[in-house]
C-alpha cells in the first residue's frame, strides 16, 4: 500500500484546468499499460537519483514501496503520482520535515484531514509571501535593467554622432 492508497478522493473541488493538463501530460508520458517500475526507471522518469528515492523511503516520505520476490523495489503509478506531489512541494520550498509530517498524516487516515488542510494552508501562505517578495525583487531588477539599457543607448547614440 502506498501513501496515496489511504488518501481521500476529493470530488467536490476540481483543480484548475491548467494543472489537470500538466498532470495528464505527465501521466500519458508513462508507458501505456504498465504499473510496475524499477527504481532505475523511476529515477529516469522523475529526475531523482536512486540515492534520493532510497532516502525518501528511509525518512518516511515514501513509506512503502512494494518489492518483487527477489527484493527489488517495484514502484506503481500511484507512487509516481506521490513523487510528483513531493517534487511540487519541494519546488515551493516546503521543508522536508513538513513533507514527512504530511505523508504521516495521509497514512493515518481521514481523521487527519483538518491537520493536513492546516499544514497545506500555512504553506500556501508562505508561498504567496515568497511570490510577492519575488515580484517586488523582479520590479527592482526591471528598474535597474531599464537604467542600464537607457545609459547604453545614450552612450551608443553619442558614439554614433
Amino acid at each position: 500500500m502506498t501513501v496515496l492508497d489511504t488518501a481521500p478522493t476529493v470530488v467536490d473541488t476540481a483543480p484548475p484546468a491548467a494543472v489537470c493538463t500538466v498532470l495528464e501530460r505527465q501521466r500519458h508520458s508513462r508507458p501505456a499499460g504498465r504499473d510496475r517500475y524499477t527504481i532505475s526507471e523511476v529515477a529516469d522518469c522523475t529526475g531523482l537519483s536512486v540515492h534520493t528515492l532510497r532516502w525518501y523511503e528511509r525518512i518516511g516520505l515514501m513509506p512503502h514501496v512494494d518489492r518483487s520476490h527477489t527484493g527489488q523495489r517495484r514502484y506503481t503509478n500511484r507512487d509516481l503520482d506521490w513523487l510528483d506531489l513531493v517534487g511540487r512541494l519541494r519546488l515551493t520550498g516546503m521543508p522536508v520535515a513538513d513533507m514527512v509530517r504530511y505523508a504521516r498524516l495521509v497514512r493515518e487516515g481521514d481523521h487527519t484531514l483538518a491537520e493536513r488542510e492546516r499544514l497545506l494552508t500555512a504553506h500556501r501562505e508562505d508561498v504567496r509571501t515568497r511570490i510577492a517578495e519575488l515580484r517586488s525583487t523582479l520590479e527592482v531588477l526591471d528598474y535597474k535593467i531599464d537604467i542600464y539599457a537607457d545609459a547604453r543607448r545614450r552612450a551608443e547614440a553619442t558614439e554614433g554622432a
